[in-house]
């Protein structure tokens, strides 16, 4: 089943992971180590702000191309 739709500026988990390329138990382990916070939905289909889901990947690319 699909998650809900996110409102405008959030991401569904599903989203989050694709835009990271990373999957559901890395997810929850940004979550857990206070790297990413949920911005709204449920406990079981949380939203994440995109602008924070950015800054993650903005932060791994440069890792990466050092």
């Amino acid at each position: 089943m699909d998650d809900p739709p996110a409102p405008p500026g959030h991401l569904t988990a599903r989203d989050t992971q694709r835009a990271l390329g990373i999957s559901a138990g890395a997810l929850r382990n940004l979550v857990y180590r206070g790297q990413l916070t949920r911005s709204g939905g449920t406990e079981r289909h949380p939203w994440y702000a995109a602008k924070d889901v950015a800054a993650i990947a903005a932060k791994r690319q440069a890792r990466a191309a050092a």
